[in-house]
């Protein structure tokens, strides 16, 4: 899904054409092999990137460990080269990659400043105008002649942080920047970049705190095994993302939920679980949840029951509630069903729903047959609190009902 409405008249910082990355695993000269060609085998990192970042803007990129976000970075930070396709930068780049990263360790943190501006093309004087602000927003000044080899991780990225947004630049480039640090220092230096960005400057931010994103981002590109699976407003994209790593849970095979979660009667496997009307994640007052389940029979039953529970993303149950008999099947074919329920009770935070797949026998009892992860929401505004609490501390969803 792919959405870019962004004014085409806006000036260019960053042109990306069809840009891939590959590399060769295993050893340099031997190790792993491809075992049908017998050579090294490779990796595309990353897949055909088409892309325009435009002056001014603050472009997120998010994804999940591997997606190619970094390896992204490191190519508009010209410290690799892509395999293929051509990138332009309009400007001068700072970038700030990992902690420590354009830091010599010998080197006292004053001497890295001015390194880092000699890099970009800055006059000694030009650095020496801006130094005291640069020591005064890392708030590191008492170490500021101390060599950076000796630093904490937190002092590293203050010192980075305050270098890359204050010296003279057109475009920032940020990865995992506020992921070390306290968190005073990381809101002052999102109000910073959001700053910056209003000013002018160009920022492309990766970070897997996806409410900086929300803060900073207008646009945001999600990634995914290297390719470019969405581009457009952030908050569809944080949803796009959320979202997709709950698909892919719901197909994961019986053999990969980790050993406690296994249940023993497995009668069916949730192919889809999505929300009905409704592409973002957030949920405002009065707003109903919607949601369409999928599943697939490997077994018959009859009067098939689900239990639908709400959790924080702390995994603390906050809300259960059960649609009872929904349907009866036949090994091996596919149902459907869709339901509601009112989540305008709940606190302003973001929760994960989770559905467990039950039967009753002729006594009674209750036979649980299949247990996996649902959807991501937000509720944007919200009491302290739901209706009611039950006896075990979590709350109930009178308002869940089938449609």
């Amino acid at each position: 899904m792919m959405a870019d409405n962004i004014n085409k008249e806006k000036e260019i910082a960053v042109r990306i054409r069809h840009v891939s990355k590959e590399y060769r695993l295993g050893q340099i000269g031997g190790g792993l092999f491809d075992k049908d060609a017998k050579r090294n085998a490779r990796f595309l990192a990353l897949d055909d990137i088409d892309l325009t970042v435009y002056r001014g803007e603050a472009l997120g990129i998010i994804g999940r460990n591997g997606a190619g976000k970094s390896t992204l970075l490191k190519l508009l930070s010209r410290i690799t080269a892509p395999t293929g396709g051509e990138i332009d930068i309009y400007g001068r780049v700072s970038s700030m990659l990992e902690v420590g990263t354009g830091f010599h360790p010998e080197m006292t943190g004053r001497e890295n400043v001015y390194l880092n501006g000699a890099i970009l093309g800055m006059t000694k004087a030009e650095i020496d105008a801006k130094l005291d602000d640069i020591i005064a927003f890392s708030e590191i000044g008492p170490f500021i002649d101390t060599p950076v080899k000796r630093y904490s991780s937190g002092m590293y990225v203050k010192l980075a942080f305050a270098v890359a947004a204050h010296l003279d630049n057109e475009i920032m480039i940020m990865d995992e920047v506020l992921a070390v640090g306290d968190v005073i220092f990381r809101q002052k230096s999102i109000g910073r970049m959001i700053s910056e960005t209003e000013s002018g400057k160009t920022t492309i931010y990766v970070s897997h705190n996806l409410n900086s994103v929300r803060q900073l981002c207008d646009r945001c590109l999600v990634l995914q095994e290297g390719k470019m699976v969405y581009l457009g407003d952030t908050e569809t994209a944080i949803g796009f993302y959320l979202n997709s790593i709950l698909n892919d849970s719901v197909k994961r095979d019986l053999s990969e939920i980790p050993r406690s979660a296994r249940l023993t009667d497995r009668r069916l496997i949730l192919t889809m679980a999505e929300y009905v009307g409704k592409v973002s994640i957030r949920f405002d007052d009065g707003e109903k949840m919607k949601m369409h389940l999928h599943w697939e029979n490997l077994a018959d039953y009859e009067d098939l029951c689900i239990r639908v529970e709400v959790w924080t993303i702390e995994d603390v149950l906050q809300a259960s509630g059960v649609l009872y008999d929904v349907c009866s099947g036949r090994a091996g074919y596919e149902e459907d069903l869709t339901f509601e329920l009112d989540v305008s009770g709940f606190a302003h935070a973001t929760y994960k729903t989770k559905f467990t797949f039950f039967l009753r026998d002729e006594y009674g009892n209750i036979h649980d047959t299949d247990r996996v992860i649902g959807l991501f929401f937000e509720r944007v505004s919200g009491g302290d609190e739901f209706w009611d609490v039950n006896q075990w501390g979590y709350m109930r969803l009178d308002s869940l009902r089938r449609v």
